[in-house]
């Protein structure tokens, strides 16, 4: 038998004491064929090695923010702490529970304080004189974010003194707490058992509104979507995983289960196989003649995939409709955000042009996702296939693009380390993957 590296025994290690073990095992188009396959792919590795290398870098989202995105993070966390100093993870969690205000809610990103950024809603912090912050009020995934951010250092490093460390007179455990009572207060709707938002384009941070794009002000629609849910249940599975107090464990994952339900049965379109794009609680902004039904949300189904909201057949189902949208729209991957799109001027400035952004655009920050969770689901061979046109993107362009417009061309920030984190994880899995068939 061929000699393995030390890289493949390490991920090998990895993979066997993952919780996709179990799958793979039973995963009936695993064969040692396709694991070679993979192992033996140099554009994965070179790949794999750009992202790590970018992550290496200071924080900040990509070459055109200068900020400190916290749903960013969240999503390059894992690999970071691979090739990083675990305290400057640390560090930098601490930063978001510095900011997080008095009513509990926690902020988008954080920058320097000396530099004039022109945004009239800055957050500041009692504790923290050198920064100031930054949050896109239309979204509600930012509590969600840290809770999960928190949940993978811990559980990576297996530091958990740091729930215990105290941030602004209150431990990072209570404070992880304190940001779903404010969900609760501020983000819950009582009729249909499930978190809102203002109107976006699945994911996104951009409302249809002339008048604030980015705030919930007099003209946001609020609406209920897949997203904010799906990264709400990962959030409470995450946070009762971490709290050694049965009782106070169980209340969170009782209220885990109460969203998982509502999120199916509301939200879920079994005839349609397909999440509902929004349900709106007063007033649709949708203009008469658009059916938004229609919409299928590639980065919200593959949040709700990693939330466990979909079966193994339901998952061969969502990916099926996602490759019929790549070959209708022309996108290069699933990475496509959404299709069919939103019509001509629907939402505000650049976003106006249908495959624009995230209306439309292709995000390896989102299909990466998805790649990991057919690889996680047993779905290896599709997983490998459908992320083979990221992987000629990013090196055909030498970087990682923050999206990419319907021609395949970079758009948005160059280096963004999202893409990278994701993207460096679907690999990290197919080759733990690939390595636990050849060593069995």
């Amino acid at each position: 038998m061929k000699r393995l590296s030390y890289f493949s025994v390490y991920i090998a290690v990895i993979y066997l004491l993952s919780p996709f073990r179990s799958v793979a095992q039973n995963n009936q188009q695993s064969n040692v064929e396709l694991a070679q396959k993979i192992l033996s792919d140099a554009s994965l590795k070179k790949v794999d090695s750009m992202g790590r290398q970018l992550l290496t870098k200071p924080f900040n989202a990509g070459d055109g923010y200068s900020q400190v995105w916290l749903r960013d993070m969240n999503t390059f966390i894992d690999i970071a702490l691979e090739i990083r100093n675990p305290d400057d993870i640390k560090y930098a969690l601490k930063f978001f529970f510095e900011f997080q205000q008095p009513n509990n809610e926690i902020i988008d990103c954080i920058g320097p304080k000396e530099k004039k950024w022109g945004d009239p809603n800055l957050y500041y912090s009692p504790c923290n004189s050198k920064y100031v912050g930054f949050k896109n009020t239309v979204e509600t995934d930012q509590e969600t974010s840290l809770i999960q951010a928190v949940a993978k250092y811990v559980r990576k490093t297996k530091d958990y003194s740091f729930l215990s460390d105290t941030i602004c007179g209150e431990t990072v455990l209570n404070r992880m707490k304190n940001a779903v009572s404010y969900l609760m207060k501020e983000r819950y709707n009582k009729k249909y058992g499930l978190l809102w938002g203002a109107m976006t384009a699945d994911w996104g941070d951009v409302q249809p509104s002339k008048t604030s794009i980015v705030d919930i002000d007099s003209s946001t629609t609020p609406a209920i979507d897949i997203y904010d849910n799906a990264m709400f249940i990962i959030a409470l599975k995450d946070l009762s995983g971490l709290i050694s107090d049965k009782k106070q464990a169980a209340y969170y994952a009782d209220l885990e289960n109460k969203i998982f339900k509502n999120t199916r049965k509301y939200l879920w379109d079994a005839k349609k196989q397909q999440f509902i794009p929004h349900i709106y609680i007063d007033r649709s902004p949708i203009p008469k003649g658009f059916d938004e039904s229609t919409i299928f949300y590639h980065g919200g189904t593959a949040v709700a995939i990693e939330a466990g909201l979909l079966s193994k057949k339901e998952i061969k189902s969502v990916n099926e409709h996602m490759l019929q949208d790549v070959k209708q729209s022309g996108a290069p991957s699933i990475g496509l955000t959404l299709y069919p799109v939103y019509p001509q001027n629907f939402f505000p400035g650049g976003m106006a042009n249908p495959y624009v952004y995230q209306n439309g655009g292709d995000w390896h920050w989102f299909g990466g996702r998805m790649i990991q969770q057919l690889a996680g689901n047993g779905f290896t061979a599709e997983a490998y296939d459908e992320l083979q046109p990221m992987i000629q993107k990013i090196l055909q362009y030498n970087s990682f693009y923050e999206w990419y417009d319907i021609k395949g061309e970079g758009k948005g920030s160059n280096n963004f380390k999202g893409s990278a984190g994701v993207i460096c994880k679907a690999i990290e899995m197919l080759h733990g993957w690939a390595a636990y068939q050849i060593v069995q």
